[in-house]
């Protein structure tokens, strides 16, 4: 090998050693690694810090006064008063939906209870408790004719754009219209111009909007079924913060204590 074609050669190794070393560093700090507090560490401290939501109304939401109230406060504060003494052992941390996942990872917070439903997909990167609730489905409407799902026939429904309640809909209605929506709000101003007779989602935001606007109500047929679960981090140091809160939310469930507490506020 002549002796330009060695110094190609090795420059050549040597910046590809070097792209592969930076490439490396970049992934390695930029990917969330879970380091959530251990439950020793927690019980010295005496409180939990919980993700929650502070504007999805009755999971997650601020009353009159401004205090966070809804069933995923409530149980933020059973766990706290059962598994470290205290039901005000625990600092609540609103989050917004793009940030539920991210501050189970970051240390920000010990696990989150801010309405995500457990998916295969999801559960890649963090861990779920047993289902605290389950979500689904709903339609609401104010026409006071409509009483059933079949009396949707032929109608226009406002669904989310690309959501998984599209699905849905075509299964059980398959001959009506679907009409698009970017947000809550503009699915609202099309049932108020009479432009759709429906609108279909999740019944944890519905059961709030038919809260704060009484003119309107939900049809009786649930059409899916979607786990609410607690966030936590991934990792065997967790097990045993894993442990307690999976065992406290089966006693709630077997005691009937989730299922009163989601009636009390409204949920189906």
């Amino acid at each position: 090998m002549r002796v330009w074609q060695q110094y190609w050669f090795s420059s050549f190794i040597l910046y590809s050693l070097s792209f592969l070393l930076i490439v490396c560093f970049c992934f390695l700090g930029t990917v969330p690694i879970a380091s959530a507090a251990q439950m020793p560490e927690i019980q010295r401290r005496g409180y939990f810090t919980i993700a929650v939501k502070d504007n999805l109304r009755p999971l997650g939401f601020r009353d009159a006064k401004g205090n966070l109230q809804g069933l995923e406060i409530d149980l933020a504060q059973r766990l706290a008063s059962d598994l470290l003494g205290k039901a005000n052992a625990v600092k609540l941390k609103p989050v917004a939906n793009r940030d539920r996942l991210s501050v189970v990872f970051n240390n920000q917070v010990d696990f989150a209870i801010a309405r995500v439903t457990a998916t295969e997909s999801r559960s890649r990167l963090v861990s779920f408790s047993v289902p605290y609730y389950f979500d689904g489905s709903y339609v609401v409407v104010k026409d006071t004719g409509m009483q059933r799902i079949n009396d949707l026939a032929k109608r226009k429904i406002a669904v989310l754009n690309n959501s998984t309640t599209i699905a849905d809909i075509k299964y059980y209605v398959p001959n009506a219209e679907l009409v698009g929506v970017k947000s809550y709000e503009e699915a609202r101003e099309k049932i108020e111009s009479d432009a759709v007779s429906a609108f279909a989602a999740d019944a944890s935001v519905l059961s709030g909007w038919v809260q704060q606007y009484p003119q309107y109500r939900l049809l009786p047929t649930k059409l899916s079924t979607a786990p609410l679960s607690v966030v936590m981090p991934k990792g065997l140091q967790y097990d045993d913060l894993r442990l307690q809160v999976n065992g406290a939310i089966a006693r709630y469930i077997d005691e009937g204590w989730l299922k009163q507490r989601a009636q009390d506020w409204g949920l189906p």
